[in-house]
């Protein structure tokens, strides 16, 4: 990887002579009438909003979104929050060396134990059609997608890996869930963390930054998978109706509200526990990485968090984040 600084590490005024990945841009007007453009730029580690106030001409005719580029400027500070004011703006060239891919987030956890991980959960499910249905759709090919898409564009699990670091943090609650109340029926629910998010290896995009496809903006994860499991259920012999309707409606409710764009509400007491299952998974991420993200700030609490609908408050005496990854979570 590269020889430089993170984004996460640098200070305001700190100088930049960085490679990172374009993720967005667009040219804007001041209120005097003098065009800027304005630009998102990541790293493996976060991402900043960015300024060229001059000389951007030439640069805007070939860059998009996705591009690797060099800038040359400083980290400044607009609003309490980090930007960087660019002199100099450069799309990158081949003799570079650089790749969109190696300025994405990525899973902390490594990817073959997360893979055996969950080959050796579905190796426990007993109910012989829910196994035969996920080895069908968790093909070869689906797996290199499943595996390193992540669980959202930005707000939970967001990094290359996030869906199935996400999807077996679901499965443990699930687990612990059924053992403390035998009367789920732990084969189905598990099935259903497995498969709830599947489809968003078609909605979203992951090879050079997140976004979302045409089709998962048109169509959505929930309904991609819930299409995915009719089509080959219908190619096991006899599937049976009952267990096929009580998985569509685990995945149809998983987000618990209507309002969510759950088709519907949870309605079975499995699909209760991996609403809420998801739901944990999800926001103890966000928060955490919420968290994490302004540690070094040495503030008390975070910023005001819209999807939160609340600030968070650090611990005092968390000074270093990854004292904070070890310790508190």
């Amino acid at each position: 990887m590269l020889n430089q600084k993170s984004l996460s590490s640098l200070k305001i005024n700190e100088k930049l002579e960085h490679y990172l990945l374009l993720t967005n841009l667009s040219v804007k007007t001041t209120k005097n009438g003098k065009q800027y453009l304005d630009l998102e730029l990541r790293d493996e580690s976060n991402s900043f909003n960015a300024k060229v106030w001059d000389g951007f001409e030439s640069f805007i005719s070939d860059a998009k979104e996705g591009k690797v580029v060099k800038i040359l400027g400083m980290l400044d500070e607009f609003n309490n929050q980090p930007q960087i004011k660019i002199d100099r703006i450069r799309l990158a060239v081949k003799e570079d060396n650089v790749n969109p891919s190696d300025f994405l987030p990525k899973s902390k956890r490594p990817l073959q134990e997360m893979e055996s991980e969950l080959d050796n959960r579905i190796n426990k499910i007993s109910e012989g059609n829910l196994k035969k249905l996920i080895e069908q759709i968790l093909t070869k090919d689906n797996f290199e997608k499943y595996k390193k898409v992540p669980a959202g564009k930005a707000w939970h699990h967001a990094y290359i890996g996030g869906l199935l670091e996400h999807t077996l943090e679901i499965i443990k609650i699930c687990d612990l869930m059924c053992d403390i109340h035998p009367e789920i029926n732990r084969d189905l629910v598990i099935s259903g963390a497995i498969l709830h998010d599947f489809g968003k290896v078609e909605e979203l995009e992951f090879e050079s930054g997140f976004d979302y496809t045409d089709k998962g903006k048109l169509v959505g994860h929930i309904v991609i998978i819930a299409n995915i499991i009719e089509k080959e259920c219908s190619k096991i012999q006899n599937f049976p109706d009952e267990i096929k309707t009580q998985l569509l409606h685990l995945v149809l409710s998983h987000q618990g509200k209507l309002e969510f764009a759950s088709p519907v509400i949870p309605k079975t007491l499995e699909a209760i526990v991996l609403y809420h299952a998801d739901e944990l998974s999800a926001k103890t991420n966000a928060y955490k990485g919420a968290i994490i993200s302004e540690i070094e700030n040495k503030n008390n609490w975070t910023k005001y968090l819209p999807l939160a609908e609340t600030q968070l408050y650090i611990p005092r005496n968390i000074n270093k984040s990854d004292d904070f990854k070890d310790t508190l979570f």
